[in-house]
C-alpha cells in the first residue's frame, strides 16, 4: 500500500514538473519571440548584415525575457536587484538555448535572413524556428526545474503578496495571452505578407498591362 501511494506521488511530482516546464519554456518563448521579431524587423528594415542583425535580436530577446520574467517579482515586492538576481539565475540557461537553436535555424533557411517583414518566408521561417527553440529548452527547463533550479527560483515570489504604492501598477501579463498575442501578429504578419506578394502577381501585372 505504502508502495502504491509512493508511485502515486511521484507520479504527480513528475506531472507538476512537467506543467512546470511547460510554462516556463512558454514564458521564456514569449519573450525570445517579441525580441527576435523586434531584432530580425529592424535589422532587415536598416540594412544591416546578417551578423549584426543576429546579435541585434539576440540582445532583444534577452531584454525582453529578463524584463517578462522581472516583472511579477517587482509587482510581489522584491526589489529590482534581488529580482534581477534570480531572473538572471533562472532564466539565462533557456534563453541561451532558445537563442542558439533559433538563430541556426534561421540562418540555415534559405533567404530567411535576408528577407523583409513583408516577406512571407520570414514569418514561415520565424514559426518554424521559434518552435524548434521551445521542443529545445523544453527538456532544458525540466531538467533545471528537478533539481531546484531554472523557474523554480522564482516560482515561490509570484502573487506573493499585495502590491501597493507604484507596483501596483505594473501590469499582470498571462503567458497564455502573451502567446496568443504572438501567435496572432505572426500569423497577421505572414497573410499580409502572402496578400502583397499575391497583389504583386501576374495576374495583378496582366490586367494593369491590359488596361487602356
Amino acid at each position: 500500500m505504502n508502495e502504491m501511494h509512493h508511485d502515486g506521488h511521484d507520479h504527480a511530482a513528475m506531472g507538476g514538473v512537467k506543467a512546470m516546464a511547460l510554462s516556463a519554456t512558454l514564458h521564456c518563448l514569449t519573450g525570445c519571440a517579441i525580441g527576435e521579431i523586434a531584432g530580425l524587423m529592424i535589422g532587415t528594415a536598416i540594412g544591416l548584415s546578417a551578423g549584426w542583425t543576429i546579435l541585434l535580436a539576440v540582445s532583444l530577446a534577452f531584454l525582453f525575457g529578463y524584463a517578462l520574467s522581472t516583472l511579477p517579482l517587482l509587482k510581489s515586492g522584491l526589489g529590482l536587484g534581488a529580482a534581477l538576481g534570480l531572473v538572471f539565475a533562472a532564466d539565462t540557461l533557456s534563453i541561451a538555448t532558445m537563442e542558439v537553436v533559433d538563430n541556426a535555424v534561421m540562418a540555415l533557411i534559405p533567404g530567411a535572413m535576408d528577407a523583409g517583414p513583408v516577406n512571407a518566408v520570414f514569418w514561415i521561417s520565424m514559426m518554424i524556428a521559434l518552435t524548434v527553440a521551445f521542443l529545445a529548452a523544453y527538456p532544458v527547463n525540466r531538467y533545471l526545474l528537478q533539481r531546484g533550479k531554472g523557474h523554480a527560483l522564482t516560482h515561490g515570489h509570484h502573487g506573493g503578496g499585495t502590491a501597493t504604492g507604484a507596483r501596483r501598477f505594473i501590469p499582470t501579463l498571462a503567458t497564455s495571452t502573451l502567446v496568443a498575442a504572438i501567435v496572432a501578429f505572426m500569423l497577421g504578419g505572414l497573410v499580409v505578407s502572402v496578400a502583397d506578394e499575391l497583389g504583386d502577381g501576374p495576374m495583378t501585372e496582366s490586367s494593369h498591362a491590359s488596361s487602356p
